[in-house]
Protein backbone atom coordinates (compact mmCIF):
# COMPACT_ATOMS: atom_id res chain seq x y z
CA UNK A 1 0.00 0.00 0.00
CA UNK A 2 3.19 2.57 0.68
CA UNK A 3 4.51 2.11 -2.20
CA UNK A 4 1.23 2.21 -4.57
CA UNK A 5 0.80 5.49 -2.40
CA UNK A 6 4.86 6.70 -2.83
CA UNK A 7 4.54 5.52 -6.64
CA UNK A 8 1.44 7.96 -6.84
CA UNK A 9 3.19 10.47 -4.90
CA UNK A 10 6.46 10.24 -7.55
CA UNK A 11 3.83 10.36 -11.15
CA UNK A 12 2.30 13.41 -9.52
CA UNK A 13 6.00 15.09 -8.14
CA UNK A 14 7.13 14.02 -12.12
CA UNK A 15 3.63 15.81 -13.14
CA UNK A 16 3.87 19.01 -11.57
CA UNK A 17 7.68 19.36 -12.61
CA UNK A 18 6.58 18.80 -16.21
CA UNK A 19 3.99 21.14 -15.84
CA UNK A 20 6.77 23.81 -14.19
CA UNK A 21 9.23 23.10 -16.75
CA UNK A 22 6.73 23.94 -19.74
CA UNK A 23 5.30 26.61 -17.88
CA UNK A 24 9.05 27.70 -17.26
CA UNK A 25 9.36 26.89 -21.07
CA UNK A 26 6.56 29.10 -22.26
CA UNK A 27 7.53 31.78 -20.30
CA UNK A 28 11.23 31.85 -21.51
CA UNK A 29 9.89 31.54 -25.11
CA UNK A 30 7.32 34.01 -24.96
CA UNK A 31 10.41 36.72 -23.54
CA UNK A 32 12.18 35.64 -26.21
CA UNK A 33 10.47 36.07 -28.70
CA UNK A 34 7.73 39.31 -28.31
CA UNK A 35 8.46 42.30 -28.93
CA UNK A 36 10.26 44.65 -26.23
CA UNK A 37 10.39 48.49 -25.87
CA UNK A 38 14.57 48.28 -26.42
CA UNK A 39 14.45 51.86 -26.35
CA UNK A 40 14.86 53.44 -22.71
CA UNK A 41 11.44 54.06 -20.32
CA UNK A 42 11.51 58.01 -21.37
CA UNK A 43 11.83 57.09 -25.25
CA UNK A 44 9.38 55.85 -27.37
CA UNK A 45 12.31 55.98 -30.14
CA UNK A 46 14.32 53.19 -31.66
CA UNK A 47 18.15 53.25 -30.27
CA UNK A 48 21.39 53.17 -31.28
CA UNK A 49 23.52 50.62 -29.50
CA UNK A 50 27.06 49.49 -30.52
CA UNK A 51 29.11 46.35 -29.67
CA UNK A 52 32.32 47.39 -29.35
CA UNK A 53 35.57 45.41 -30.70
CA UNK A 54 36.11 42.88 -27.67
CA UNK A 55 32.99 42.59 -26.37
CA UNK A 56 31.82 39.66 -25.03
CA UNK A 57 28.61 37.97 -25.71
CA UNK A 58 27.76 38.30 -22.06
CA UNK A 59 29.10 41.81 -21.40
CA UNK A 60 27.16 43.14 -24.15
CA UNK A 61 24.02 41.35 -23.00
CA UNK A 62 23.98 43.29 -19.84
CA UNK A 63 24.93 46.34 -21.41
CA UNK A 64 21.67 45.73 -23.24
CA UNK A 65 19.94 45.35 -20.12
CA UNK A 66 21.48 48.83 -18.87
CA UNK A 67 21.10 50.69 -21.73
CA UNK A 68 17.23 49.19 -23.62
CA UNK A 69 15.69 48.20 -20.60
CA UNK A 70 16.45 44.40 -21.50
CA UNK A 71 15.35 42.19 -18.91
CA UNK A 72 16.80 38.60 -17.44
CA UNK A 73 20.11 38.66 -19.85
CA UNK A 74 21.43 35.60 -18.29
CA UNK A 75 18.45 33.92 -20.24
CA UNK A 76 19.45 35.70 -23.93
CA UNK A 77 23.05 34.96 -22.91
CA UNK A 78 22.13 30.52 -22.48
CA UNK A 79 19.93 30.91 -25.77
CA UNK A 80 22.48 31.68 -27.65
CA UNK A 81 25.08 29.54 -26.52
CA UNK A 82 22.49 26.24 -26.79
CA UNK A 83 20.98 28.03 -30.48
CA UNK A 84 24.95 28.77 -31.91
CA UNK A 85 23.73 32.33 -32.10
CA UNK A 86 26.49 33.48 -29.53
CA UNK A 87 29.36 34.89 -32.69
CA UNK A 88 28.18 38.47 -32.24
CA UNK A 89 29.70 41.23 -34.47
CA UNK A 90 30.85 44.57 -33.15
CA UNK A 91 29.84 47.93 -34.93
CA UNK A 92 26.72 50.11 -34.61
CA UNK A 93 22.85 48.42 -34.74
CA UNK A 94 19.30 50.10 -35.03
CA UNK A 95 17.18 48.66 -32.38
CA UNK A 96 14.04 48.81 -32.20
CA UNK A 97 10.74 48.57 -29.62
CA UNK A 98 8.78 46.06 -32.07
CA UNK A 99 11.54 43.93 -32.00
CA UNK A 100 12.28 40.63 -29.65
CA UNK A 101 15.65 39.21 -27.48
CA UNK A 102 15.94 37.11 -30.20
CA UNK A 103 15.26 39.43 -33.03
CA UNK A 104 18.07 42.20 -31.51
CA UNK A 105 20.42 38.98 -30.93
CA UNK A 106 19.70 37.74 -34.56
CA UNK A 107 20.76 41.17 -35.63
CA UNK A 108 23.98 41.61 -33.57
CA UNK A 109 25.29 38.20 -34.97
CA UNK A 110 24.34 38.91 -38.97
CA UNK A 111 26.02 42.21 -38.23
CA UNK A 112 23.22 44.08 -39.66
CA UNK A 113 25.18 47.59 -38.83
CA UNK A 114 23.88 50.46 -39.14
CA UNK A 115 24.68 52.91 -42.47
CA UNK A 116 24.75 56.52 -41.80
CA UNK A 117 25.20 58.87 -45.07
CA UNK A 118 26.99 61.74 -46.37
CA UNK A 119 26.41 64.15 -49.26
CA UNK A 120 29.11 65.76 -51.20
CA UNK A 121 26.88 68.36 -53.11
CA UNK A 122 26.94 69.82 -56.31
CA UNK A 123 29.30 73.11 -56.98
CA UNK A 124 31.01 73.06 -53.56
CA UNK A 125 34.77 72.82 -53.40
CA UNK A 126 37.55 69.65 -52.56
CA UNK A 127 37.90 72.11 -49.04
CA UNK A 128 34.36 71.94 -48.22
CA UNK A 129 34.25 68.06 -48.04
CA UNK A 130 37.20 67.99 -46.19
CA UNK A 131 35.79 69.95 -43.57
CA UNK A 132 32.54 68.38 -44.01
CA UNK A 133 34.15 64.75 -43.40
CA UNK A 134 36.37 66.02 -40.26
CA UNK A 135 32.99 67.30 -38.43
CA UNK A 136 31.52 63.62 -39.19
CA UNK A 137 32.08 62.30 -35.55
CA UNK A 138 30.77 58.83 -36.89
CA UNK A 139 33.91 58.22 -38.64
CA UNK A 140 36.84 56.06 -37.98
CA UNK A 141 39.75 58.25 -37.02
CA UNK A 142 42.53 58.58 -39.99
CA UNK A 143 46.24 58.23 -39.79
CA UNK A 144 46.67 60.28 -42.42
CA UNK A 145 45.72 64.25 -42.22
CA UNK A 146 43.10 65.25 -44.26
CA UNK A 147 44.15 67.94 -46.13
CA UNK A 148 44.66 69.02 -50.02
CA UNK A 149 47.68 67.78 -50.47
CA UNK A 150 47.27 64.87 -49.31
CA UNK A 151 44.11 64.09 -51.20
CA UNK A 152 46.70 64.79 -54.49
CA UNK A 153 49.30 62.52 -52.67
CA UNK A 154 47.43 59.78 -51.73
CA UNK A 155 44.91 59.27 -55.24
CA UNK A 156 47.75 60.19 -57.87
CA UNK A 157 46.02 63.04 -59.04
CA UNK A 158 48.64 64.89 -61.73
CA UNK A 159 47.41 68.36 -60.59
CA UNK A 160 48.67 69.56 -57.54
CA UNK A 161 45.45 71.16 -56.58
CA UNK A 162 43.07 68.05 -56.46
CA UNK A 163 39.68 70.43 -57.09
CA UNK A 164 37.20 69.07 -59.32
CA UNK A 165 38.24 65.40 -58.93
CA UNK A 166 35.61 64.28 -56.41
CA UNK A 167 31.89 63.46 -57.66
CA UNK A 168 29.37 64.90 -55.59
CA UNK A 169 26.84 62.21 -54.46
CA UNK A 170 25.14 60.72 -50.88
CA UNK A 171 27.80 58.04 -49.64
CA UNK A 172 27.13 54.97 -47.39
CA UNK A 173 29.04 54.43 -44.22
CA UNK A 174 29.68 52.81 -41.14
CA UNK A 175 31.19 53.67 -37.31
CA UNK A 176 34.08 51.68 -38.80
CA UNK A 177 34.60 53.49 -42.08
CA UNK A 178 37.65 55.52 -42.72
CA UNK A 179 36.92 59.00 -44.39
CA UNK A 180 39.64 58.31 -46.75
CA UNK A 181 37.54 55.10 -47.95
CA UNK A 182 34.55 57.78 -48.77
CA UNK A 183 37.27 60.02 -50.41
CA UNK A 184 38.71 56.59 -52.54
CA UNK A 185 35.21 55.93 -53.25
CA UNK A 186 34.31 59.85 -54.66
CA UNK A 187 37.31 59.68 -56.90
CA UNK A 188 36.78 56.36 -58.39
CA UNK A 189 33.41 57.62 -59.48
CA UNK A 190 34.55 60.96 -60.84
CA UNK A 191 36.81 59.11 -63.46
CA UNK A 192 34.61 56.53 -63.87
CA UNK A 193 31.68 58.88 -65.46
CA UNK A 194 34.40 61.23 -66.71
CA UNK A 195 35.80 58.46 -68.86
CA UNK A 196 32.36 57.28 -69.71
CA UNK A 197 30.95 60.61 -70.78
CA UNK A 198 34.34 61.53 -72.36
CA UNK A 199 33.48 58.84 -75.13
CA UNK A 200 30.03 59.67 -76.05
CA UNK A 201 30.61 63.54 -76.11
CA UNK A 202 29.65 65.36 -79.21
CA UNK A 203 32.18 66.17 -81.85
CA UNK A 204 34.58 69.13 -82.70
CA UNK A 205 34.70 70.19 -78.75
CA UNK A 206 37.40 72.86 -77.67
CA UNK A 207 38.79 70.22 -75.28
CA UNK A 208 42.75 68.65 -75.35
CA UNK A 209 41.02 66.25 -72.87
CA UNK A 210 38.53 64.46 -70.07
CA UNK A 211 40.22 66.74 -67.40
CA UNK A 212 39.28 70.12 -69.39
CA UNK A 213 36.07 69.07 -69.81
CA UNK A 214 36.40 68.60 -66.06
CA UNK A 215 37.07 72.22 -65.79
CA UNK A 216 34.29 73.23 -67.58
CA UNK A 217 31.67 71.42 -66.00
CA UNK A 218 33.03 73.09 -62.73
CA UNK A 219 32.49 76.41 -64.50
CA UNK A 220 28.97 75.51 -65.63
CA UNK A 221 27.82 74.15 -62.59
CA UNK A 222 28.71 77.25 -60.99
CA UNK A 223 27.00 79.04 -63.42
CA UNK A 224 23.53 77.89 -63.41
CA UNK A 225 21.21 75.98 -60.76
CA UNK A 226 18.75 76.01 -63.12
CA UNK A 227 18.73 72.21 -64.80
CA UNK A 228 17.34 73.34 -68.31
CA UNK A 229 19.81 75.96 -69.27
CA UNK A 230 23.08 74.15 -68.63
CA UNK A 231 23.56 72.72 -72.16
CA UNK A 232 22.77 76.56 -73.39
CA UNK A 233 25.13 77.96 -71.01
CA UNK A 234 27.76 75.16 -72.24
CA UNK A 235 27.02 76.16 -76.14
CA UNK A 236 27.82 79.69 -74.76
CA UNK A 237 31.16 79.05 -73.11
CA UNK A 238 32.34 76.85 -76.20
CA UNK A 239 31.63 79.52 -78.92
CA UNK A 240 33.50 81.70 -77.54
CA UNK A 241 36.33 79.45 -76.60
CA UNK A 242 36.38 78.33 -80.24
CA UNK A 243 36.13 82.17 -81.47
CA UNK A 244 39.18 82.96 -79.12
CA UNK A 245 37.13 84.80 -76.70
CA UNK A 246 37.64 85.29 -73.19
CA UNK A 247 35.16 83.36 -70.79
CA UNK A 248 34.68 86.27 -68.38
CA UNK A 249 32.81 84.51 -65.82
CA UNK A 250 32.43 85.51 -62.39
CA UNK A 251 33.17 82.30 -60.65
CA UNK A 252 36.47 81.61 -61.76
CA UNK A 253 37.16 85.19 -60.61
CA UNK A 254 35.85 84.32 -57.08
CA UNK A 255 37.47 81.27 -57.30
CA UNK A 256 40.78 82.91 -57.83
CA UNK A 257 40.47 85.74 -55.01
CA UNK A 258 40.47 82.55 -52.36
CA UNK A 259 39.80 83.45 -48.92
CA UNK A 260 40.02 87.39 -49.73
CA UNK A 261 36.25 87.20 -51.59
CA UNK A 262 33.89 89.00 -48.69
CA UNK A 263 30.95 88.66 -51.35
CA UNK A 264 31.46 90.48 -53.98
CA UNK A 265 33.85 91.49 -57.03
CA UNK A 266 34.82 94.93 -57.36
CA UNK A 267 35.86 96.48 -60.94
CA UNK A 268 40.14 95.85 -59.35
CA UNK A 269 38.73 92.45 -59.03
CA UNK A 270 37.77 92.06 -62.69
CA UNK A 271 41.39 93.60 -63.60
CA UNK A 272 43.86 91.41 -60.89
CA UNK A 273 45.76 89.00 -62.58
CA UNK A 274 45.36 85.37 -61.21
CA UNK A 275 45.29 81.96 -63.21
CA UNK A 276 42.04 81.96 -62.94
CA UNK A 277 40.67 85.47 -63.43
CA UNK A 278 39.17 84.54 -67.28
CA UNK A 279 38.54 88.39 -67.68
CA UNK A 280 42.03 88.39 -67.75
CA UNK A 281 43.52 84.98 -69.60
CA UNK A 282 42.36 83.18 -72.15
CA UNK A 283 41.01 79.77 -72.72
CA UNK A 284 40.33 77.74 -69.14
CA UNK A 285 41.71 78.16 -66.15
CA UNK A 286 44.26 75.67 -65.29
CA UNK A 287 42.00 73.50 -63.16
CA UNK A 288 38.25 72.99 -61.82
CA UNK A 289 36.67 75.42 -59.57
CA UNK A 290 34.05 73.41 -57.94
CA UNK A 291 32.85 69.57 -57.81
CA UNK A 292 30.68 69.32 -61.07
CA UNK A 293 27.57 66.71 -61.19
CA UNK A 294 27.17 64.37 -63.93
CA UNK A 295 24.44 66.70 -65.42
CA UNK A 296 27.33 69.56 -66.09
CA UNK A 297 29.55 67.12 -67.18
CA UNK A 298 27.39 65.98 -69.78
CA UNK A 299 25.88 69.46 -70.51
CA UNK A 300 29.81 70.47 -71.31
CA UNK A 301 30.03 67.38 -73.73
CA UNK A 302 26.81 68.01 -75.24
CA UNK A 303 26.53 71.71 -75.91
CA UNK A 304 23.33 73.50 -77.07
CA UNK A 305 23.90 74.69 -80.86
CA UNK A 306 22.69 78.15 -81.31
CA UNK A 307 24.44 81.57 -82.02
CA UNK A 308 24.29 83.31 -78.64
CA UNK A 309 27.70 84.13 -77.11
CA UNK A 310 26.42 86.16 -73.78
CA UNK A 311 24.25 85.59 -70.69
CA UNK A 312 23.00 87.32 -67.79
CA UNK A 313 20.97 86.39 -64.53
CA UNK A 314 17.43 87.75 -64.69
CA UNK A 315 17.14 87.62 -61.08
CA UNK A 316 15.17 84.80 -60.67
CA UNK A 317 17.71 82.39 -61.11
CA UNK A 318 17.40 82.07 -65.12
CA UNK A 319 19.30 84.07 -67.76
CA UNK A 320 18.84 85.83 -70.90
CA UNK A 321 20.81 84.59 -73.54
CA UNK A 322 22.17 87.42 -76.21
CA UNK A 323 23.99 86.91 -79.75
CA UNK A 324 25.25 90.55 -79.71
CA UNK A 325 27.37 92.39 -77.21
CA UNK A 326 24.67 94.91 -77.88
CA UNK A 327 21.62 92.91 -77.48
CA UNK A 328 23.04 91.82 -74.09
CA UNK A 329 23.95 95.37 -73.02
CA UNK A 330 20.58 96.14 -73.15
CA UNK A 331 19.85 92.96 -71.18
CA UNK A 332 22.42 93.89 -68.50
CA UNK A 333 20.57 97.74 -68.09
CA UNK A 334 16.75 95.44 -68.27
CA UNK A 335 18.39 92.82 -65.51
CA UNK A 336 20.72 94.59 -63.89
CA UNK A 337 19.75 98.20 -63.46
CA UNK A 338 18.99 98.18 -59.90
CA UNK A 339 22.29 96.49 -59.11
CA UNK A 340 25.80 98.15 -57.60
CA UNK A 341 27.56 99.58 -60.67
CA UNK A 342 30.30 96.60 -60.03
CA UNK A 343 28.34 93.71 -60.40
CA UNK A 344 29.13 91.42 -62.87
CA UNK A 345 27.18 88.24 -63.39
CA UNK A 346 27.66 86.36 -66.56
CA UNK A 347 30.06 87.05 -69.52
CA UNK A 348 30.48 90.31 -70.98
CA UNK A 349 32.17 90.90 -74.38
Amino acid sequence: MKSILASRQLRLLCLLLVLLITAVGCLAWRWLHVPFMVAPANSANEIIFEVRSGDSLARTAYRLKRETGLQYPRLLINYARLTGLNNIKFGEFLLRPEQSPVSVLKTLVNGQVLHRSITFVEGTRVSDVLSLLKSERNLAADATELNVQNLASVFGIEQSNPEGWLFPDTYQFTRQTSAWTLLEQSHKRMRQVLEQEWQQRSPNLPYASPYEALIMASIIEKETGVASERERIAGVFVRRLQKGMRLQTDPTVIYGMGDSYRGDIKRKHLRQKTPYNTYVIKGLPPTPIALPGREAIVAALHPAPGRALYFVARGDGSHQFSETLAEHQAAVRRYQLRRAEDYRSAPNG
